[in-house]
């Protein structure tokens, strides 16, 4: 089957914008959604999409300002309900009612929001290393990368830095960090190439002051059943936080995965095998 490329058209706050995603998979399988984290792109679930291929429709979108999507008009439009919003455009443009939802970082965090709102479309969701407490700490860290906006000579100077800043990433392999690389760059106008997503990201990432993120009252509301992934050195999602949330609202699965922290990348073998295994029981 293979991957093919899409796009749509959706409404921000002053002006419309163009969403890409990929979807891999039979067009009359059961829809999974896979949204990437703050800085990345769809092509981050290749690996998995095409794992899942044989039992779902995966559709892998670029979040508004990254990849290959186009960038917010206005950046105020970098937020988590405008993103929803957008995701909820494409799974009208689906065709579908209902969707399972896979979320890593920043679109973990969309699932939850998204989930925790009545007649949501979200029928189960996997949140990869977020959840509803996110310490002051960890976004601060991210705060002090994202929208810096670095310029490269080729792609493997793009390779080196994301080798750097997302180590926590885990063990992968040499093609794995380079399909990394290769889709989280864009070529720039007189040579080199930049990061994929726009720099003002970061400025809606620091617009007000960093402090903790607390969504507890949004997870007590869901209902769907969730399974949580966490990398067993995450600071993000810590393994108090993790512990709570098997505890209470629709209390989850949690699955740990050793050697990464934030966040398991899922192109490991054992990775997909816990994801494929959970939307498949």
């Amino acid at each position: 089957m293979g991957m093919s490329r899409h796009s749509l058209l959706a409404v921000g706050s002053s002006a419309f914008h163009r969403l890409a995603y990929v979807a891999w998979g039979a067009p009359a399988a059961p829809v999974l959604l896979c949204v990437h984290g703050l800085t990345r792109n769809g092509r981050d679930f290749d690996f998995l999409a095409a794992a899942l291929e044989d039992s779902f429709r995966v559709i892998c979108p670029d979040v508004l300002g990254r990849g290959a999507s186009a960038g917010a008009a206005s950046a105020k439009d970098y937020n988590t309900a405008q993103y929803v919003a957008d995701a909820t455009a494409l799974i009208a443009r689906l065709g579908v009612e209902r969707v399972d939802w896979l979320g890593t970082s920043m679109g973990g965090l969309m699932g939850l929001f998204a989930a925790s709102l009545p007649g949501t479309p979200i029928r189960r969701l996997v949140l990869n290393d977020i959840g509803p407490f996110v310490p002051k700490a960890s976004l601060e860290r991210i705060a002090a990368y994202v929208g810096t906006d670095p310029r490269f000579d080729d792609i493997g100077g793009v390779e080196q830095y994301l080798r750097t800043v997302h180590a926590p990433f885990g063990d992968l392999t040499e093609a794995q960090w380079r399909h990394l690389a290769t889709h989280g760059a864009r070529p720039l106008d007189g040579g080199g190439y930049g990061l994929a997503y726009d720099p003002k990201i970061g400025d809606a990432f620091r617009a007000a002051p960093i402090a903790d993120l607390d969504l507890w009252a949004l997870w007590d509301r869901i209902e769907c059943p969730v399974l949580v992934l966490r990398g067993a050195e995450s600071d993000l999602l810590t393994r108090e936080v993790a512990e709570e949330m098997t505890q209470r609202g629709p209390k989850a699965e949690l699955i740990e995965f050793a050697g990464c922290g934030h966040a398991p990348a899922l192109m490991a073998p054992e990775q997909i095998t816990a994801v494929r295994d959970w939307l498949l029981r």
